[in-house]
């Protein structure tokens, strides 16, 4: 058995443990969903080795790939990359068109492989200010770009792969096998060097938390996979002989979870409030009984507790609800789903036990592109499930809280340091310990839970603390807000800067007979809407102490967004810039 300690291992153990599965990976084109084997997977992989060997790429070579959405030729790229001994520099495809220029010209890449007309059409924009830059090939047949499939063509003739072969012999474990650009909430891009040994080892570590059932599984995935989230979890399901399909795009994802019937997605909490969202939307549409029974299941699900801690009674309710209600919703998820890992953000606990109730649990998890990217995780099995935290620290990988509340990490998962800067490197990684920058604390059983980040806390003019992500998770339960970010650093109160659900509020105003306007600008100055809206802040208020009340707020016309600029890709807060846009609102408020 092929033993794993390269990325481009996992394809190889998969083939060899669970034969060939014919559906390794599977893309959907022009309406038809595309199979590709394991054995197609791996004869494709070493055709574009042998394609970049003929172009001349050399060992530590760095090529770039930008893709709008999840698909099979991106893992075929990085399985053919990685073997020649060169590394991938995944791109985020909506970032602006001056970062794609710093990333190419920071990495060095030589050549830079697109999905589709509208990145191309960026990297065209500035391909003339990067230097080292070769050649662009596309996924998507686009007239006068060269496309991927040139590199199969050109593979095709097996005379250099015992050169493929030579050099995957040579590449070490402990070799860089990958630069990952962190969008970040401030500044430039920072290129984290993560190592085949950092992945592998993360892969491997976190195995044992997810109950696959090994060559029997199917996933959706439709996160990023420039992200190290997905794609770690994509060399997980490639260990486990998970058959994956790929999402045609976020819109997309209810169509495609009800047509592919996965036993596992992976999701971000935002998602998973929208889809939360959707179905209590659903149930106020129900009348009669059926509509009691709803919001009855929706109150049992809401004060869920696992291992049947709730007693027998509860426990007798919810076998009920499950058959009656909740058995519907996993009906609308595919029928199948009864896995959702979560991560990049805070889950809502709420979230977290209707989902569970649902059967259908969401395992959250922690970890950061640093650390490739897990540290913990929730596991339902063997009361390794706690609700409001992020579950225990895995295998292998060593955890402390500083004295100023820090998360410290250590373990073969911690990034080899940041691309070219030894300076900001040493500053976060100090006796092998990776200072994440997030505040957490561990409780009495051993489960991280994670309170807040380090950089975002800030004191009030009276000395106060003041956690804002923790308000501002709690805020967003309402499905009046959609985004929030709390202000008032030395201030005398905490206030907010709010972007309203426009749609939510549209449909709340037109059920009740309330003329809202018809542009976001009429709706955040109608009265009526700022009231509710205070309403909504007044209950969630009750769980702070009277210094963490958000005391006055302000709304904005924008929706907040990746291309506007305010959302990192990975959909947390660019603090600065938010504040900088709007900072009229923060005089408006603090006079």
């Amino acid at each position: 058995m092929t033993s794993i300690t390269r990325l481009f291992d996992f394809p190889y153990y998969q083939q060899e443990k669970f034969n060939t599965i014919p559906d390794a990976l599977t893309t959907k084109q022009n309406g038809v969903w595309v199979k590709t084997s394991t054995q197609e997977y791996i004869a494709k992989a070493n055709a574009v080795s042998r394609a970049l060997l003929k172009l001349g790429v050399q060992i530590d070579d760095k090529i770039a790939v930008i893709s709008t959405n999840n698909r099979t030729e991106w893992n075929i790229m990085d399985i053919g990359v990685l073997q020649t001994g060169a590394q991938t520099v995944p791109i985020y495809p909506t970032i602006s068109e001056d970062d794609y220029e710093y990333i190419l010209n920071h990495s060095g890449a030589i050549y830079c492989f697109v999905s589709d007309a509208e990145v191309l059409r960026k990297i065209n924009l500035i391909k003339d200010k990067v230097p080292t830059l070769k050649e662009v090939y596309s996924f998507n047949e686009i007239e006068g770009c060269k496309n991927w499939t040139e590199l199969l063509t050109l593979g095709e003739d097996l005379s250099n792969q015992d050169v493929v072969e030579d050099r995957k012999s040579n590449i070490k474990t402990e070799d860089l096998a990958t630069i990952i650009y962190t969008s970040g909430t401030t500044g430039r891009p920072k290129g984290v060097m993560l190592s085949h040994k950092n992945i592998v080892s993360n892969v491997l570590d976190s195995a044992s938390r997810i109950p696959f059932e090994a060559g029997k599984t199917r996933a959706l995935s439709f996160l990023p996979i420039c992200h190290i989230f997905e794609r770690m979890i994509l060399y997980l399901y490639q260990y486990y002989g998970v058959s994956v399909y790929f999402g045609e795009s976020i819109d997309k994802v209810g169509d495609n979870i009800r047509e592919v019937k996965p036993h596992v997605i992976t999701a971000v909490p935002r998602l998973l409030e929208k889809v939360y969202d959707k179905i209590y939307a659903k149930g106020t549409e129900l009348t009669g009984i059926k509509k009691k029974l709803f919001f009855w299941a929706i109150d049992l699900g809401l004060i869920y507790e696992p291992y049947g801690a709730n007693g027998f009674w509860y426990e007798f309710q919810l076998k009920i609800a499950r058959k009656l209600i909740f058995s519907k919703w996993k009906e609308g998820l595919g029928g199948n789903l009864d896995l959702m890992v979560s991560g990049s953000a805070a889950l809502q606990p709420r979230l977290a036990r209707i989902f569970a109730a649902a059967e259908i649990p969401v395992m959250e998890g922690y970890g950061l592109t640093e650390t490739s990217p897990v540290i913990s995780v929730n596991d339902m099995r063997n009361h390794g499930f706690k609700i409001g935290t992020v579950g225990k620290v895995i295998d292998n990988v060593e955890v402390k809280i500083a004295e100023d509340g820090e998360i410290l990490c250590k373990g073969p998962n911690v990034m080899i340091g940041y691309y070219k800067d030894e300076k900001l490197t040493s500053e976060v990684i100090t006796n092998g310990y990776f200072h994440t920058g997030d505040i957490g604390i561990f409780d009495e059983d051993g489960f991280l839970k994670i309170t807040d980040r380090k950089k975002e806390m800030f004191k009030t003019s009276g000395g106060k603390y003041i956690a804002p992500q923790l308000i501002e998770n709690s805020m967003k339960q309402s499905r009046f807000i959609e985004q929030i970010m709390v202000i008032g650093d030395g201030q005398k109160m905490p206030a907010a800067i709010i972007q309203p659900s426009f749609d939510f509020i549209k449909e709340w105003a037109t059920k009740r007979g309330i003329d809202v306007g018809k542009s976001n600008e009429e709706i955040i100055s109608n009265e009526k809407v700022i009231a509710r809206i205070q309403e909504e802040i007044d209950c969630l208020n009750e769980k702070f102490g009277s210094w963490e009340k958000i005391k006055r707020f302000e709304l904005t016309p924008d929706v907040w967004s990746i291309e506007g600029g305010q959302l990192t890709p990975t959909l947390k807060l660019k603090r600065k810039i938010v504040m900088d846009k709007y900072i009229d609102l923060f005089h408006k408020i603090y006079g």
